[in-house]
């Protein structure tokens, strides 16, 4: 039997890999799966399709359905460019805080539900514990997906997920559901002088990218509906973030390409707002081509995020706050993977240690009050499932 770690022991482990998104994570999957091998679990992995990245899964105690499943991601966003005051892979505890990248976003939770399912497997609880690490959350959630179809009939089917994000260790029980585009826009390079005979893929570009304020403004006057008013902001969001292309300032631009993503409230169809945009591009695409027919504009959807709907009387909202004794109804405008799990026919709540406010930032940190916060919570939890 391996040595058993304590929870803080494996989160600074799991730190000192550096699972950016466009790097693979499969030394932290190894090291995890030959961790939780050691103390007798028996562990699955699930690899993309280049197999350079894996989900990994594993179930503890008795095989029946019903289970609790914890749930968090192995992937960081990148540090380059963010002025950090010590290594980003190593924890440095500083005035009651942990720095390290991952450390609030979300390592803190899957080296606690990792430390969770050893002692669940020590305990011989009477009711199941599962633990999901998926990979590339931070670019769309898209590992969630394909790792919640292989653990159908490998494992047992549990009922109930809590999702590890920072929450402050609060119950949240609904989330935005978002999709985002990448927008390709090919113009027709003429010399500026004469550009009513050439496309400039930027300026055509900025109709699709105004009709995003357009609509901001138009769903910010609409009144929401109930639950649509516990977000903030209570309606859909239009955004562009980054804008590329051009070659110079006199030359209508060859190309133009820029992200566009929405964020939907619970009251708002997907199928109807993508619906929109694309008859939006299809009218900037029809000006384009009545100037030269071969001006085009491609997408590539690039996510698509469940939107996590809150639940009456919802069993894993309910477990939370058992463990939290938190009874406060609360919201969240980011995305999670609780979307998708609640779409396969889970009950999912959003609950882990650190502040939102904290994720992706240079100097990330998670305070040592939230992190013992997050190992009480796991200890109650083993001790619900004893039974």
């Amino acid at each position: 039997m391996s040595e058993t770690l304590t929870a803080r022991q494996i989160m600074e482990k799991l730190v000192s890999f550096p699972t950016v998104s466009h790097e693979s994570n499969l030394p932290l999957i190894e090291w995890v799966d030959a961790y939780l091998s050691g103390h007798g679990i028996t562990v699955h992995r699930h690899y993309n399709e280049t197999n350079d990245k894996a989900a990994l899964f594993a179930h503890v105690g008795p095989d029946i359905d019903g289970g609790i499943v914890l749930s968090g991601h192995t992937d960081v966003v990148p540090v380059e460019g963010q002025p950090w005051t010590s290594d980003p892979f190593e924890v440095v505890e500083r005035d009651g805080k942990l720095f390290g990248r991952g450390v609030c976003d979300m390592k803190s939770f899957d080296a606690q539900a990792i430390w969770a399912l050893v002692e669940a497997q020590k305990a011989d609880v009477r009711r199941p514990l599962q633990i999901a690490l998926s990979y590339d959350e931070e670019i769309g959630c898209t590992g969630a997906p394909p790792l919640i179809e292989v653990m159908d009939g490998i494992v047992p089917k549990a009922s109930a997920v809590i999702v590890g994000e920072p929450s402050m260790m609060q119950a949240v029980s609904g989330h935005k559901g978002g999709t985002g585009f990448g927008v390709h826009v090919r113009g027709f390079e003429v010399h500026s002088s004469i550009l009513h005979t050439g496309v400039n893929a930027i300026m055509y570009g900025a109709k699709i990218i105004d009709w995003a304020n357009a609509m901001n403004a138009e769903n910010q006057a609409k009144a929401p509906s109930e639950i649509d008013a516990m977000f903030e902001p209570p309606w859909t969001t239009l955004h562009v973030g980054t804008v590329t292309g051009g070659t110079a300032h006199n030359i209508t631009a060859l190309d133009c390409r820029f992200g566009f993503d929405f964020r939907f409230v619970p009251g708002d169809r997907v199928a109807d707002w993508t619906a929109r945009f694309r008859e939006k591009v299809a009218e900037v695409e029809a000006e384009m081509q009545a100037v030269r027919p071969e001006a085009h504009i491609t997408l590539t959807e690039n996510f698509a995020v469940p939107g996590l709907v809150p639940e009456r009387d919802g069993e894993a909202e309910q477990i939370a706050r058992r463990l939290t004794g938190d009874n406060a109804s609360r919201v969240v405008s980011y995305g999670t993977e609780a979307g998708h799990f609640q779409n396969a026919g889970y009950s999912a709540v959003i609950c882990g240690p650190g502040d939102i406010a904290q994720a992706h930032q240079p100097n990330e940190f998670l305070t040592v009050a939230q992190f013992d916060a997050g190992v009480d919570f796991m200890r109650r939890l083993v001790d619900m499932l004893r039974g």
